[in-house]
């Protein structure tokens, strides 16, 4: 006998406690980790009842504790008429203890680190809160590391998460809501947000999204990301990612929602605008002016990044003219014995370094910058002296590359775009690169996350909707929050002097 936990929904316990001991067996009996307690109580009230937990998932000492010492040496007069209520309520020193009728709802308990105490002659299950797995600890996240500001990151367990969440919020507005997703992996999911805060047919949107979901399981945030946001064929991100909670803090002040996903670090938010690419995680804890500095440059190298090789390869293929004639000469003499043509070169040069890139992250770090040494210095220039490739495209593709890096959140349309941009301008010239850059305005303009537009602080362009977008403005500045929440205006906040 076995399934899903929704299979149990229907299901109820007996009176008899053997026959419910066989039930819990007979559902677990491929399952080497369930463990079976019996405690049998000759005190003020005689009764015979188990425990039923999962080994490794439950703290032993609250076990022993809050509810085997108590079941055995409580002398209470009983005064409830139920008798799970009386042991619940008068018996149990656990700080959370609950009454199940179906045995859906106590399979779901104990496969999250709760026990369940089933007692003779009743048909209700008692679940108390043991939970004590062990966690991997708070930590600074790898992909988001700053020199200045919180150190602290997620980790996998949502409640842990929750709970970093709300020391960086200290208020009742602070809500989250708990759903269930995935037919087997049954996995926890809060929604939160702040009430007073959020767009409610944003909310509504998110929650009919994610009930709508039909998997077998969810193991991560972005199982569920892939198939609620907007535009899922978009190279572009329409929904936001995060390991730090002082940044899942601070989209709710803006009005966003998180989601929080039991057994991942990483906080789902919505909704996302196209400039959060451009953003860093230190930009709010350094000096204004640094931050601005540092913002205008991700949008300067994305340019860059995905402009350099086709801008060259049109130039080079279709309008030397526009190059110094000393380059022009330099750049036809380098190329002299090269045998690809200037866009394959070109397209193997970007693949060699997305390898060299990938290969360096996946291996231990001590290794990666090993790679790194020896993939750009002695491979590069191996290759130009073999004549594979020339010094000129080599140079255009590690400079975009290295451009590549500076914003990390949208790597993946770096690349494409790189690929699509190089193809255009190989036919077209500099005209197809203008055709490529042209369609991919658009498609961003077009871009929208739960009903708001990705870039609607340029639907009503001002000084103050741009405050925190290409730039960083001083605090004092940063007047209103962004358009999509409609309680806009911030608190004020005054100098003193």
């Amino acid at each position: 006998m076995a399934g899903q936990i929704a299979d149990y929904k229907d299901t109820t316990l007996s009176k008899n406690l053997e026959d419910n001991i066989r039930l819990f067996k007979e559902i677990f009996k491929k399952d080497a980790v369930l463990r079976l307690r019996r405690v049998s109580v000759r005190n003020a009230c005689s009764y015979d009842c188990a425990l039923f937990y999962m080994d490794g998932m439950i703290n032993a000492e609250i076990l022993n504790e809050s509810v085997i010492r108590p079941l055995v040496t409580s002398n209470a007069e009983r005064k409830e008429d139920s008798l799970v209520g009386f042991i619940s309520k008068q018996v149990l020193f656990a700080g959370e203890t609950t009454l199940y009728d179906n045995v859906g709802d106590m399979l779901r308990s104990v496969l999250y680190g709760d026990t369940l105490l089933l007692v003779e002659g009743c048909s209700q299950a008692i679940t108390i809160n043991t939970k004590g797995w062990r966690t991997r600890g708070i930590s600074e996240p790898d992909d988001e590391r700053v020199l200045q500001g919180p150190r602290e990151g997620f980790d996998e367990a949502a409640l842990l998460n929750l709970a970093m969440i709300r020391r960086k919020l200290l208020t009742p507005d602070l809500c989250t809501e708990a759903l269930k997703i995935g037919r087997r992996s049954d996995t926890l999911v809060f929604i939160c947000y702040l009430d007073s805060l959020v767009d409610k047919i944003t909310l509504q949107a998110v929650k009919k999204r994610i009930k709508s979901l039909d998997m077998d399981g969810i193991l991560d945030s972005n199982y569920i990301a892939e198939q609620i946001r907007d535009h899922p064929r978009s190279i572009f991100k329409t929904s936001g990612s995060t390991e730090r909670p002082d940044i899942a803090a601070a989209r709710l002040l803006e009005g966003r929602i998180a989601l929080v996903v039991d057994g991942t670090p990483v906080v789902m938010t919505v909704p996302y605008l196209f400039s959060e690419n451009f953003q860093s995680d230190e930009d709010y804890y350094l000096n204004y002016a640094v931050s601005s500095v540092g913002r205008l440059l991700r949008f300067i190298c994305f340019f860059l990044s995905v402009s350099i090789p086709a801008v060259f390869i049109a130039a080079a293929a279709y309008h030397k003219e526009l190059l110094p004639t000393s380059l022009a000469l330099s750049v036809t003499q380098l190329r002299g014995g090269v045998p690809f043509s200037a866009l394959w070169e070109c397209i193997l040069l970007i693949f060699v370094f997305e390898i060299l890139k990938e290969t360096g992250v996946r291996m231990p770090q001590s290794l990666g910058h090993a790679l790194s040494i020896v993939g750009g210095l002695v491979v590069g220039q191996a290759a130009v002296e073999a004549r594979i490739v020339s010094a000129p495209m080599l140079i255009v593709v590690a400079l975009s590359g290295i451009s590549g890096l500076m914003v990390p959140r949208l790597k993946g349309a770096v690349f494409y775009l790189r690929i699509i941009y190089l193809i255009l301008s190989a036919v077209l010239g500099l005209y197809g690169y203008i055709l490529g850059v042209t369609l991919t305005v658009i498609h961003i303009l077009d871009l929208s996350s739960f009903g708001t537009s990705s870039t609607v602080s340029l639907d009503r362009a001002s000084l103050q909707s741009l405050k925190d977008s290409i730039w960083r403005s001083p605090w004092e500045k940063m007047r209103t929050r962004p358009f999509f929440n409609r309680n806009i205006i911030r608190a004020k906040v005054k100098k003193t002097k």
